[in-house]
C-alpha cells in the first residue's frame, strides 16, 4: 500500500491522453494505407476532418482536442527531448 500522496498536474494528464490519441490515430491511418504523418499534419494545418479516417473512430478521437493544444503538446514534447 502506498502511503505517499502524489499530486497530478491536469496538463500532464491531458498531454498524456493527447499523445495516446495521436498514436491511436497514427495506427488507424497506417492500417488503412495512408501516410499518417501527412494526414495528421494536413488536419492540424487546415482543420479539415476529412484528413483523418473514421477507421477505429480516429476522426472522432482527434476532434476531441483543440488543434492548437495538440500542436502545443507535440512541440513541448519535441523540445523536451
Amino acid at each position: 500500500m502506498l502511503n505517499k500522496t502524489r499530486l497530478f498536474e491536469l496538463d500532464e494528464i491531458e498531454d498524456a491522453l493527447m499523445k495516446k490519441t495521436l498514436l491511436d490515430v497514427y495506427d488507424a491511418l497506417d492500417e488503412r494505407g495512408y501516410h499518417p504523418i501527412n494526414q495528421i499534419v494536413g488536419y492540424l494545418i487546415s482543420g479539415d476532418p476529412g484528413y483523418i479516417s473514421s477507421h477505429k473512430n480516429a476522426r472522432a478521437k482527434m476532434s476531441e482536442y483543440d488543434r492548437s493544444k495538440i500542436l502545443s503538446c507535440i512541440l513541448k514534447d519535441y523540445l523536451d527531448k
